[in-house]
């Protein structure tokens, strides 16, 4: 029977400090990533492939987003990593932690590049699932982090993670779930990080303040908007690969197309900033902006942390 590897035993193999420079040297040396193979099961359900592999790994994370179904989570997820020189299955991980890790571990690595030093006071727009582990891995990886704020549509459901994550140790507070609060909130922040599904934007340019950084992590399909045009106008742009944002990211991929902005603000992805070949943050005032939709290299070099291969 092939070792399985269960939810906490990700969580517990792939603390920060040991997986953002994995992932910062997986990055380095690239990997073989295929397009995210998406199929549709139904209207509504769908069923995602998430293969990548190495001259030393092999592994593909398999996805069902189903969400009619009666099961507790309408997002589920495996991964499977194989010996790359006999094609031998070797372990199966819990997809969704090695998901929640991996982003939020490559975020808090990009924003080493893009967001000022000096950084205090982060911003996590989003309640679900990612958000608390976006504000653990900033709060673990930034020391000089020392207020942070939680936004939701919902108020009764930020004030309840909010108060979880202060049980930590973590220096949340929620704000109130009204425009207004989201506007000061996006004003004060010097991090702004969107996790949420929406399709119409909740992080607005005109109410951000010079030298904000923007992490957008939630968006994964054309469809899908957390930031508006004015916040895509001002930003210095990167992504995690071209290959993923240019055909998935409704951020980039909707202004890209109706001319709002040219394919030259897309500056970089992520794999340049880490070798140095394109320069992160080049101005103090600057609007930096990091969109991610995943991808399965983060997975594959997460997944040979924990199996350590």
């Amino acid at each position: 029977m092939l070792p399985y590897h269960s939810a906490e035993q990700v969580h517990e193999a792939l603390a920060w400090p040991v997986l953002v420079p994995a992932l910062q040297r997986a990055f380095a040396a690239g990997a073989t990533v295929p397009q995210r193979h998406a199929h549709a099961l139904s209207e509504r359900d769908s069923l995602l492939l998430m293969p990548a592999w190495s001259d030393d790994a092999l592994g593909v994370k398999v996805v069902t987003v189903m969400p009619d179904s009666m099961a507790a989570r309408t997002v589920q997820a495996l991964y499977l990593l194989l010996d790359r020189h006999t094609g031998a299955p070797r372990a199966v991980l819990d997809g969704e932690a090695l998901t929640v890790r991996r982003t939020a571990a490559t975020s808090v690595l990009a924003t080493s590049y893009l967001a000022r030093d000096n950084a205090s006071d982060l911003l996590v727009i989003g309640t679900g699932t990612l958000a608390p582990y976006m504000v653990r891995a900033y709060c673990a990886m930034r020391p000089a982090i020392t207020r942070v704020r939680l936004w939701g549509r919902t108020p009764a459901r930020a004030a309840a993670l909010a108060n979880a994550l202060a049980s930590e140790g973590l220096p949340v507070e929620a704000c109130a779930g009204d425009l207004d609060a989201l506007h000061h909130a996006l004003a004060a922040s010097h991090i702004v990080c969107a996790a949420t599904t929406s399709r119409t934007p909740v992080v607005h340019g005109a109410w951000l303040s010079p030298g904000t950084h923007v992490d957008l992590v939630g968006g994964f399909t054309p469809a899908m908007r957390e930031a508006d045009d004015d916040t895509m106008c001002a930003s210095r742009i990167v992504v995690d690969s071209y290959s993923g944002a240019l055909h998935e990211a409704g951020d980039v991929i909707d202004p890209l197309a109706r001319g709002v902005i040219p394919r030259g603000q897309v500056v970089a992805e992520l794999r340049e900033l880490v070798t140095g070949t394109v320069a992160g943050r080049t101005d103090r005032e600057q609007i930096t902006l990091f969109k991610s939709v995943g991808l399965a290299l983060e997975d594959l070099a997460a997944a040979t942390l924990v199996c350590g291969a």
